[in-house]
């Protein structure tokens, strides 16, 4: 720093410049008559955006990822990146604020922003195993709890086995007497006469 400014102070600035016909020391206190006094409101200075907070909770500036507040994913944040500060902000508030690096592919994290993200999770997978639980569990109007069977239960009570081998060869069971004598009344008609013969009732005659 001190070479640099030795450097402005005895060659730089006492150089004399053809296209403005002076030295850079002569023409200083000229250019400083004509300027204005300053806005009362400072300008804005830096980098500026503004963004929804992806799921990782990091935001990227000049190729480095910042993380930021877990608890502010899915909702828009203001960025400013400073020569010197990243800070980011929600609705006025500061969720996150980091020294600029001014490197690249760097991932810049806050340990405090690393344990609420560890939290959060740990929470949302309590939720989702407490509701796939309910959501598992029935029960009746009184409270107590439905009792579920699998499916291979309810193939048993009907008598089905799915895992039968559909081409074994079929064998026919063996007829028995009985089964005779109950296919030759079906063919007879049940009082012994011809099938499709209806015989006459007591009510009448039905031809």
């Amino acid at each position: 720093m001190t070479s640099s400014s030795e450097w402005l102070t005895t060659k730089a600035n006492t150089r004399f410049v053809r296209s403005i016909g002076a030295t850079i020391t002569d023409r200083w206190p000229i250019d400083r008559a004509a300027m204005i006094t300053l806005p009362p409101v400072a300008p804005q200075v830096g980098l500026r955006a503004r963004v929804r907070l992806a799921r990782d909770y990091y935001v990227r500036i000049d190729a480095n990822d910042y993380s930021v507040d877990p608890s502010m994913i899915g909702r828009f944040v203001d960025v400013v990146a400073g020569p010197d500060r990243v800070t980011v902000t929600h609705e006025g508030t500061v969720v996150a604020d980091h020294p600029r690096y001014w490197g690249s592919a760097a991932t810049i994290t806050d340990p405090n922003h690393q344990a609420t993200a560890k939290r959060l999770r740990a929470d949302y997978q309590a939720t989702r195993a407490a509701t796939a639980r309910r959501h598992q569990l029935r029960t009746h109007a009184d409270g107590h709890a439905v009792a579920l069977r699998t499916l291979p239960d309810y193939d048993a009570l009907f008598g089905i086995d799915f895992h039968a081998n559909p081409t074994a060869p079929h064998t026919p069971e063996p007829v028995t007497d009985s089964v005779r004598e109950h296919e030759a009344e079906a063919a007879d008609g049940p009082d012994g006469s011809a099938p499709g013969i209806i015989r006459p009732t007591s009510q009448g005659a039905t031809s």
